[in-house]
């Protein structure tokens, strides 16, 4: 049994490697900003014990990293910018050297390292960067685009009227993953450290087009769902990060070996982009928004 902190614990990563690691006997340290919350609560009914934990806060960090023999790291820059995310990751990963921890799983993005000019992704580069320069053994994976993105934002509003609008060609795949494959995936790394250390793994569990996932989702949905290509004017217009990314994805790809991850690691039980889909509850996800009253 091992000690695991876990950043991130009431997102979509941080939740889903804290539930895999819980499900399989391990004691998890949930950090988080908001330890109040009900994210928080479903955590601790699990088992985890919740610490306040703020990447600006060095005492906070030396205090829920304490005592841990393991960390499971996450950094986002949406909410900040990405100058914060490389500055609060290389925080984290200073206290995590301080208190002594024997392994740092850290995700960050497919291709990453690859000099992508997304600038999400370059910052989350000069995080693993960084990491490799700590005295603490690392594990970094870099998961794929996300599943679970389109059952959330602009992808459900499109849904609402039976349109899959996405910024990408119909016939350009991308490679998929849900949140749950990343906890799975990050926990067996955290359980096996002598066989991950050193190592940094790009993850995916599927690979669609755009016409693919329509067509998945309009089965999953029970409704006649089309692709609709978004110009990428229209994401530079909200997000050149965003716009970048898509770019890379249109243009480059994310080049994800699925087959061999799901040879050699088939303890994650990997999902494919029809097992999640069917998995959503639809009917509440597109269930109209309440008027006012």
């Amino acid at each position: 049994m091992i000690t695991v902190a876990v950043t991130g614990a009431t997102g979509a990563q941080g939740g889903a490697t804290a539930r895999a690691l819980l499900a399989a006997g391990h004691r998890v340290r949930a950090l988080t900003r908001r330890p109040h919350s009900p994210a928080a609560d479903v955590l601790r009914d699990l088992g985890a014990r919740v610490h306040h934990a703020d990447f600006d806060d060095r005492t906070s960090l030396d205090v829920a990293l304490s005592g841990a023999d393991s960390l499971f790291a996450v950094t986002t820059p949406f909410g900040t910018d990405t100058s914060t995310e490389t500055r609060q990751g290389k925080a984290l990963i200073d206290a995590a050297t301080a208190a002594h921890l024997g392994h740092i799983v850290l995700t960050t993005a497919a291709h990453a390292d690859r000099g992508t000019a997304v600038p999400h992704y370059e910052s989350k580069y000069l995080v693993e960067r960084y990491l490799h320069t700590s005295d603490v053994p690392w594990t970094v994976i870099a998961p794929a685009a996300f599943m679970d993105n389109y059952g959330s934002g602009w992808t459900l509003d499109g849904l609402r009227d039976n349109t899959f609008a996405w910024p990408m060609p119909a016939d350009r795949p991308l490679a998929l993953i849900p949140a749950a494959d990343i906890g799975a995936f990050a926990a067996l790394a955290l359980q096996r450290r002598d066989q991950f250390a050193g190592r940094r793994i790009d993850i995916a569990s599927d690979e669609c087009t755009p016409g693919q996932i329509a067509e998945i989702l309009a089965a999953a949905t029970d409704r006649p769902i089309a692709h609709r290509e978004v110009p990428l004017a229209h994401v530079r217009a909200r997000s050149a990060d965003l716009a970048a990314m898509f770019e890379y994805f249109t243009t480059v790809g994310l080049d994800v070996d699925v087959a061999g991850l799901r040879r050699d690691f088939p303890e994650v039980a990997w999902h494919s982009f029809a097992d999640w889909a069917a998995g959503q509850d639809w009917p509440a996800a597109l269930a109209p928004a309440p008027g006012p009253r």
